[in-house]
């Protein structure tokens, strides 16, 4: 399935277990290849950010390679 980007934009993101990580913010990418690298993630209340990799905002720095569109939610495939 192909999405915009904007469709993805505030979305949720949980892992396989259900667990809400926060809503995305934004996006990297590599501006050589226009691959998207990695999603910025403002952290849900819940979520310890010291565990995950942050940018200087403090958003989760999360790979868009692990990441899966359901729906409503966006799914972390190995979170």
């Amino acid at each position: 399935m192909k999405k915009f980007i904007s469709e993805l934009k505030g979305k949720t993101v949980m892992t396989n277990d259900g667990q809400i990580l926060g809503m995305i913010e934004n996006f990297l990418v590599d501006t050589v290849s226009g691959d998207i690298k990695n999603v910025l993630v403002v952290p849900s209340e819940d979520i310890d950010a010291k565990i995950h990799k942050t940018d200087a905002k403090g958003r989760l720095i999360l790979p868009f390679s692990e990441m899966r569109s359901a729906r409503d939610v966006v799914v972390m495939s190995t979170m």
